[in-house]
């Protein structure tokens, strides 16, 4: 199935691997018909009283042939192995590569944990496509077809019994677990996903479920996926049981079949008695060698349900014939110019952004105020490649955005969105995030610009930030800014949760940094906006004001009443006006 493709097309590039594993695969399951059937003989031959040399020939040739397959098993684990692993990881790089483009969409759509589940299980459950699915085949049909020219040597009645048992595993058993799967196709692995879900969003909102009260009925919830996912797996492996309890069943039954066939055959006189005993092993042996086919038809159809599930996540991935080679300087400053620009978001019906051109000249200050939902964070994410126009062109520095690289995007920028991720480790780590160091000295004074003198570089951070108050994680995302190099600032709500003595120190020393630089504010609060080159007032995806700040007043517009209505709540609060 075309969900495949890209595990075929990894298949082929470990195709040396692939090639030595199939090789000592079929060096081991010949080997082992040999073995066994060797032994027979050489039981069948001690009735006769045969010379010294006869049974010392065949000893040794069991010894080696022993130690043959031994060797080549090993071989065939450690090449198919190492192929299933070089496999995987190539799919992870793929599936992650495709990812990327799309967020921060994707995650507006998908659970955290159900893409948990898909980037872990689902890529974890395609390492059965090549040791359960595609590799046995191979080998079953390869010793096979050698087993049956080794047996009509000596009787083709025998050789079309070996056929006959070779079409019922390889085909008819498979089958009849085929039919039994197709109750369960994907339940499995959907359980799981749901479960992942689960558990991510009873561990993320632990806190707010136990205030709200709600603790226990999330658990029984969590309980009952657990319970249901463990159903389903058992149900999954009593199918695989049933598989392989049949398989072995025809097995026994085939060699039974060899028992009478050969009887008959040798009162017939068309088969020396001798050959029984090495036939019947050959058949025991043989038949070992297709037990994976009783299993496959379960492992293609999880691999298949995984590979799709993969599939509909990245769907939308855009696949581009060559990576894009513009590249913006960081010592460069930055222009920016939007033509047109409009963007609808996926199952929305109407746009976040209607035909906006803007122009952002190198080394401007730029503040955009408006209503929540109005577009404004849309214009950032567009600006940092994290979502394509659905109209209209960007240029920065007169360069397409689609012709540039978006490393280079991020590198020139200085980003501070609403929501900061911090990571586990201490503020010291979760400062430096770039490649390049930096010495205490210039952490703590970064620091102390960002008004967080009370915090020591060694201080622990808990995974996202969680022993930090929501202002101090605003200004932590700041310091992380403010180290690096880029002309380019882009900042959303960064002192949203800060208050104004705080704010207005931290905004006099970020006028500092960025003195030369083109910065672009979004905010809520008014406050401030004098220094601003330029103000935007965004409403429902268009601008709808645009001038400094004694135009906008002087024109007692959107903004002026934007405006009067915060003086009039800081007045009523008795906050800093």
């Amino acid at each position: 199935m075309k969900e495949l493709a890209i595990l075929t097309k990894a298949m082929i590039q470990e195709r040396k691997d692939i090639a030595l594993a199939i090789i000592g695969g079929f060096i081991a399951g010949l080997a082992g018909v040999i073995l066994f059937s060797a032994s027979g003989y050489m039981i069948s031959q001690t009735v006769f009283a045969p010379p010294l040399y006869t049974l010392i020939v065949l000893t040794s040739l069991v010894k080696i042939l022993g130690l043959l397959r031994a060797a080549s098993r090993y071989a065939e684990r450690l090449y198919s192995h190492r192929a299933t692993f070089s496999l995987l990881s190539r799919l992870r790089t793929s599936f992650f590569s495709r990812l990327v483009p799309l967020a921060p969409g994707i995650l507006g759509k998908k659970r955290s944990g159900e893409l948990l589940a898909r980037i872990v299980g689902d890529v974890e459950s395609l390492q059965h496509y090549f040791l359960r699915v595609a590799y046995p085949p191979v080998i079953v049909v390869m010793v096979f077809l050698a087993t049956v020219v080794f047996t009509s040597a000596f009787s083709f009645w025998m050789a079309g019994l070996f056929v006959l048992g070779m079409l019922t595993t390889a085909f008819v058993v498979p089958g009849l677990v085929l039919l039994g799967q197709r109750k369960i196709h994907g339940r499995v692995i959907r359980q799981r996903a749901l479960l992942s879900a689960e558990v991510t969003e009873f561990l993320y909102g632990f806190r707010d479920l136990k205030v709200y009260g709600q603790l226990n009925k999330r658990d029984h919830q969590l309980q009952r996926a657990s319970a249901a996912l463990a159903a389903e797996q058992e149900t999954a492996a009593r199918n695989l049981l049933r598989g392989q309890s049949l398989h072995t069943f025809v097995s026994y039954l085939i060699s039974w079949g060899v028992l009478a066939l050969g009887s008959y055959l040798i009162m017939d006189g068309s088969l020396a008695g001798v050959y029984l005993a090495m036939l019947i092993m050959a058949s025991l042996t043989v038949f070992e060698e297709a037990a994976p086919m009783a299993t496959l038809p379960a492992y293609k159809q999880e691999s298949e349900h995984a590979a799709k599930r993969l599939s509909e996540t990245v769907h939308a991935a855009p696949i581009l014939p060559s990576q894009p080679s513009g590249v913006l300087s960081v010592n460069q400053g930055i222009s920016i110019e939007l033509d047109g620009v409009s963007f609808q978001y996926e199952d929305e019906w109407r746009p976040a952004l209607r035909d906006i051109s803007l122009h952002f000249p190198a080394g401007s200050k730029t503040a955009i105020v408006g209503p929540s939902g109005s577009g404004k964070t849309t214009i950032i994410e567009l600006l940092l490649k994290l979502r394509t126009p659905t109209g209209g062109q960007i240029r920065i520095n007169g360069v397409l955005t689609e012709e540039l690289d978006e490393a280079s995007i991020w590198r020139a920028s200085n980003v501070v969105l609403q929501q900061s991720h911090f990571f586990r480790g201490t503020i010291r780590d979760n400062l430096l995030l770039d490649e390049e160091e930096y010495p205490d000295e210039v952490l703590s004074a970064i620091l102390d610009k960002a008004q967080l003198p009370n915090k020591s570089l060694d201080d622990r951070v808990f995974e996202k930030g969680e022993n930090l108050s929501d202002g101090e994680k605003q200004r932590l995302a700041l310091a992380r800014a403010m180290l690096r190099k880029g002309r380019l600032w882009l900042l959303d709500e960064p002192t949203s949760s800060v208050d104004y003595i705080t704010e207005k120190h931290i905004f006099r020393h970020l006028m500092k940094e960025a003195a030369n630089d083109t910065l672009i504010l979004i905010c809520h609060r008014l406050t401030g906006l004098e220094e601003m080159d330029c103000i935007l007032v965004i409403d429902q995806g268009r601008v709808v004001e645009a001038g400094t700040y004694t135009e906008l007043m002087e024109q007692q517009g959107y903004f002026y009443e934007m405006k009067l209505l915060e003086q009039e709540m800081i007045g009523v609060n008795g906050e800093f006006r």
